[in-house]
């Protein structure tokens, strides 16, 4: 089975969790009782949820979030570590492949818009999935923490690297070093969430980014969150002439000529006022 005949039907449904209303994809971790740790069968899950996503049309948007009082308590330390690390060694090479394949490979330029929304703990490898969005909306009492230093180990996987490009060096150092926890009123203080808010208008807010990003021009989306990963560690002059290819290679395959008709709107028409609001997309 390909790629293109992939379903929303042929979702197991049973580690995670998916439902598409009004253009959105609602993704929840589905082991409440575990937290919604990160298991072998939420990897491999999210794995073809990312695959059959990509290709459903009525998906513009995809919210991550959690079953329960936790968005994820991280890595499962007996299904994810212990278990796979006694057995064969390619069986846990495919497992920590897949792992990264969703979590970051795959998510940092997934070519829809992602959202993560916290409605509980965050802890250890969430991070990364947390980070890997495109944006997040938390709870303001939902609780945060890298507490691998408790355990006698390091934030590893990307954790760390996530970490350390999402917060300051004060920031980040202090969290990865002392373990400590903090809520979701801290985790928009410091950047690492987007929006913090009372836990009964969470799905509200979210939902309206969620729309707001639907809104616009998928092509043009897709081009300024790819160009914005990739001209983070590139030279000033290695960027621009990035941008001035990535502008031309947008415009070019943009398939409703987005760029053609805001122009059109603002200088013939007068009917658009660019910074103001979108263009009209009809």
């Amino acid at each position: 089975m390909t790629d293109a005949t992939l379903g929303l039907a042929s979702l197991p449904q049973q580690n995670v969790l998916v439902k598409v209303e009004d253009g959105i994809a609602w993704v929840t971790l589905n082991r409440p009782s575990k937290r919604n740790a990160i298991n072998p069968g939420i990897v491999f899950e999210m794995v073809q949820v990312m695959d059959v996503l990509e290709m459903e049309d009525s998906a513009r948007c995809v919210v991550i979030t959690g079953a329960g009082d936790a968005f994820s308590a991280g890595q499962d330390l007996k299904e994810y570590f212990r278990e796979p690390d006694a057995g064969h060694p390619i069986a846990r090479e495919r497992l920590h492949r897949a792992n990264a394949a969703w979590q970051w490979r795959r998510m940092m330029f997934y070519s829809k818009p992602t959202i993560a929304m916290v409605n509980g703990w965050c802890f250890g490898g969430a991070f990364q999935v947390l980070l890997a969005c495109d944006l997040a909306v938390a709870d303001e009492e939902a609780t945060f923490g890298l507490s691998e230093i408790n355990w006698g180990i390091i934030p590893a996987g990307i954790v760390t690297k996530s970490v350390a490009m999402a917060l300051s060096q004060r920031k980040a150092l202090y969290y990865i070093l002392t373990g400590e926890t903090f809520n979701g009123r801290t985790a928009e203080d410091i950047g690492l969430v987007n929006f913090a808010v009372p836990k009964d208008q969470l799905v509200a807010r979210t939902t309206a980014i969620a729309k707001k990003l639907i809104e616009k021009n998928p092509q043009v989306l897709r081009a300024a969150k790819t160009a914005y990963h990739y001209t983070r560690d590139m030279s000033w002059d290695a960027a621009a002439e990035y941008l001035a290819s990535k502008n031309d290679q947008t415009a070019f395959r943009d398939p409703e000529k987005g760029a053609s008709k805001g122009m059109n709107q603002f200088l013939d028409e007068k009917s658009y006022r660019p910074g103001l609001g979108a263009y009209r997309r009809d």
